[in-house]
C-alpha cells in the first residue's frame, strides 16, 4: 500500500473540519512525501585501499592527479585509470573482476601528470585509448595506446606525443566532432599559454609525431580562480552539433578553425550542461575546482548565444572550497538527473593535518522540473576529480574517488546499492 494513503487512511476520523482539518492533511502529506522519497535514496557501500578491499595504488606517490574511467579490455564492465606524479609508476589501471578490481601498472616511468585526462578509440582499432596532459613542469600532452587483447602484468602500454613543445601545464582534456567533420577531435587547456586548443587526430596517429593545433581561445581569463579549467561537450544551442563548454563559456564553431565564445558565467570551473528540466535548451552547472566559488547552476531564458540571456542560481548555499570533483548523472535511478559535488579535504602534502577538514560531499537530486533536493554523502573526506559511472556492471550509477594528497596514496570505491546482478550496458 501506498505509505501516504495507508498514514491518511488511519488519520482521517481524527481530522475536524476547517482550517485546522488543511493544516493537519498539509502537515501530514509533507512528512509523508519526505519519509517516502528519503526511503527512495540508494544506499551505498563503501569499499577503500585503506582497509584492504581495493589494492593500494603502487609506487607511494602523495599526489594523485587524474582519473578516467572506460571499459579498456572490452568485457563490458567499466575499469579505472589513475594517474600519479611526484614518484613513479604515472599511470595504474583498476581492471574490474567477477569479485573486485586488480590494479597493474601501465605507464612505469617517472611523469609529472596533470589532473584531468580522456578515453577515446584514437588508432581506430576497436579499444579504449587513454589522454593525459602535464602538468606546470611539462610541455607535453600525451596518449597511450591500449594494446588489448595483449595485456601483460605491469607492462606499460605504448605512450605516444600528442603535444611537444610551448607552455606548460594541461589540465582537463575531453574528445568531441566540435569542427563537424565526422571524426572527434581532442581539445584541451593549456593554462600557462592561457589557451584552449583543439586538436585533430591524425591520420596514421601511431606513427604520427605532434597533432596540428587550432586555438579555439588565447588571452583566456581566469578572474579570481587560479587558472583556467574544466571542459565538456554539449549541444548548448539546439542546432545537432557539438560544442565545446571551458571555464564559464560555451564555444560554437563558425566555420573553418574558428569559434564563438559565449560566456555564461561570472566565475568559471567544472563545467557541464545537462537536461534538468524541460526547456528548450539544456542548463549549464558550474563548480569551482581549484579554489572558492559558488556551485551555479545557469538557465538560458532567450538566446543561448547571448551572455546576458543565461540567469545563475547558487545550489549549496556557501562557498565551496576547493570543489574540485562535480558530476551529472541519474543516481537514484528515477529518470531525473542529479548531481554530485564535493570538495577537496588537502592539497598542500607539506602539511600534516587537512587543508579544510570539514570537506563536504553532496548530492543533489533532481526532480525533473529544474529544482534539487541537497544530501550530504559524507563530511571529512578528500574528494578530487571523483567519476560518477557503473563501475560493477549491475546498471547503477557509483562513485570513484582517488584523492590528491588526503591520506595518500589511496583509492575508494561508493558502491550504489551493494553490487547486484551484471547488466548489459
Amino acid at each position: 500500500m501506498n505509505p501516504l494513503s495507508s498514514l491518511l487512511g488511519r488519520r482521517q476520523r481524527e481530522l475536524l473540519p476547517g482550517p485546522a482539518c488543511v493544516l493537519t492533511v498539509t502537515v501530514l502529506i509533507a512528512a509523508a512525501f519526505a519519509r517516502s522519497v528519503a526511503a527512495a535514496d540508494p544506499v551505498w557501500t563503501h569499499l577503500t585501499s585503506q582497509r584492504g578491499e581495493l589494492p593500494m595504488p603502487p609506487g607511494g606517490s602523495k599526489q594523485q592527479t587524474g582519473a578516467v574511467v572506460g571499459d579498456f579490455d572490452g568485457d563490458g564492465v567499466n575499469d579505472f585509470i589513475l594517474s600519479f606524479r611526484q614518484k613513479p609508476p604515472a599511470l595504474v589501471w583498476y581492471r574490474r573482476t567477477a569479485t573486485g578490481w586488480t590494479a597493474s601498472v601501465i605507464e612505469k616511468d617517472y611523469l609529472t601528470i596533470e589532473a584531468g585526462g580522456a578515453v577515446h578509440d584514437i588508432d581506430g582499432d576497436g579499444d579504449l585509448d587513454v589522454v593525459f596532459g602535464g602538468d606546470w613542469q611539462s610541455n607535453e600532452v600525451w596518449w597511450w595506446e591500449n594494446p588489448a587483447p595483449n595485456f601483460a602484468p605491469d607492462i606499460s602500454w605504448r605512450r605516444h606525443v600528442i603535444k611537444s613543445g610551448g607552455k606548460n601545464q594541461h589540465h582537463d582534456q575531453v574528445f568531441g566532432d566540435f569542427l563537424g567533420t565526422g571524426k572527434p577531435q581532442l581539445a584541451f587547456w593549456n593554462q600557462q599559454a592561457r589557451t584552449l586548443f583543439l586538436a585533430e587526430v591524425p591520420a596514421d596517429p601511431r606513427s604520427a609525431g605532434a597533432w596540428p593545433l587550432i586555438e579555439v581561445v588565447s588571452g583566456a581569463s581566469a578572474g579570481s580562480t587560479p587558472y583556467t579549467e574544466g571542459m565538456s561537450a554539449a549541444d548548448v544551442d539546439g542546432d545537432g552539433r557539438l560544442d565545446l563548454l571551458a571555464y564559464h563559456s560555451w564555444f560554437k564553431h563558425i566555420g573553418g578553425g574558428k569559434f564563438k565564445a559565449v560566456k555564461v558565467a561570472d566565475e568559471g570551473g567544472l563545467i557541464f550542461a545537462g537536461r534538468f528540466k524541460p526547456a528548450k535548451h539544456p542548463q549549464i552547472v558550474i563548480s569551482p575546482g581549484d579554489g572558492k566559488g559558488r556551485l551555479m547552476f545557469h538557465e538560458c531564458t532567450g538566446d543561448p548565444e547571448n551572455p546576458a540571456d543565461w540567469r545563475g542560481r547558487d545550489l549549496i548555499g556557501r562557498e565551496l572550497i576547493h570543489g574540485h570533483s562535480l558530476q551529472l548523472g541519474d543516481i537514484s535511478g528515477d529518470g531525473h538527473l542529479d548531481l554530485f559535488v564535493a570538495e577537496m579535504a588537502k592539497w598542500r602534502d607539506k602539511e600534516p593535518n587537512p587543508d579544510h577538514p570539514g570537506a563536504t560531499a553532496w548530492i543533489l537530486y533532481g526532480d525533473g522540473r529544474g529544482q534539487f533536493r541537497k544530501t550530504e554523502l559524507v563530511v571529512g573526506h578528500g574528494w578530487h576529480e571523483a567519476r560518477l559511472a557503473d563501475l560493477d556492471g549491475d546498471g547503477d550509477l557509483d562513485l570513484l574517488n582517488k584523492p590528491y594528497t588526503w591520506e595518500t596514496p589511496r583509492v575508494d570505491v561508493w558502491l550504489n546499492a551493494g553490487t547486484g546482478p551484471r547488466r548489459a550496458r
